[in-house]
């Protein structure tokens, strides 16, 4: 089996790879180094928490004193995985399947960790995002993230959506699916940030957008994949994901976020992929 295109690091890949690539087996250092980091994730967690607490942090979900995300907010992510759907949803849409809706808490969480560079919110929201993958994705599913605008990253200093996956597909592992994310898309040509654009006009600001990296394509010919985003609103950005993958034959079985604006008119796992 041909292993999938090596990528140096970068601000949008994060030097991820996908099982069969040089390295990537599930017996190298690397799957070995992310095996340790679930070990130790306890005792970071508690190192975060006196951080926080020394260096008057507040919650993001509710602004009270202490750590970045404090228990009560937490719960706001420990729901169970329900399938989404946009009303209207775009032709290209795939399942979509989150752990919460996002409103309240969880959407002040989210823009803290996007917009306002609190970036330590990136593990509790991978551990999230780690479920729903841990639950939708089969043993040997693709996982592609879909790409940020760069303006937007040198802006921010960093991709949250890359932080956000690499805590996921480490929590994913702990779950029993050992998975990893394949780079393989870009954005072919800038686009507007689709902050305040209604839902056609997100679709026409992303139409033909998004392209497969090259060398990608025929690693990703035949394979299916599940996509990757932290939130689905109107649908377009994993739409448009989903037809630049379809296009080089990839299959896309669905995509996964942290959170939706609305649940599917039937919001269970079951109903797409059938009983457990």
């Amino acid at each position: 089996m041909p292993g999938v295109p090596r990528m140096n690091p970068g601000p949008t890949s994060g030097g991820y790879s996908a099982p069969g690539a040089p390295g990537g087996s599930p017996t190298s250092g690397g799957w070995r180094r992310s095996a340790w980091s679930g070990v130790v994730a306890g005792l970071g967690a508690r190192v975060d928490d006196l951080l926080d607490l020394v260096l008057g942090g507040r919650c993001a979900g509710c602004d009270r004193p202490g750590r970045a995300l404090c228990r009560d907010c937490a719960r706001e992510f420990e729901g169970r995985v329900f399938a989404a759907r946009p009303d209207p949803a775009p032709l290209e849409l795939p399942p979509v399947f989150a752990l919460a809706r996002y409103e309240g808490v969880v959407r002040s969480v989210l823009l803290a960790h996007k917009e306002r560079g609190r970036t330590r919110l990136a593990k509790p929201l991978g551990a999230a995002l780690g479920r729903v993958l841990a639950t939708t994705a089969g043993p040997g599913d693709v996982v592609v993230m879909v790409p940020s605008r760069r303006a937007a990253i040198r802006t921010r200093g960093y991709d949250p959506l890359a932080r956000i996956a690499r805590h996921a597909v480490a929590n994913s592992r702990l779950l029993g699916r050992p998975l990893r994310i394949c780079p393989a898309l870009a954005l072919a040509r800038p686009v507007a940030d689709q902050v305040g654009l209604s839902a056609a006009a997100r679709v026409a600001n992303l139409s033909g957008a998004m392209t497969v990296r090259r060398g990608f394509a025929s690693y990703l010919a035949g394979r299916t994949i599940v996509l990757l985003d932290d939130v689905v609103t109107t649908g377009a950005t994993l739409a448009e994901a989903a037809r630049a993958l379809r296009d080089v034959g990839g299959r896309v079985r669905a995509a996964v976020v942290v959170a939706a604006t609305s649940k599917g008119p039937d919001s269970s796992l079951a109903r797409v992929f059938g009983p457990a």
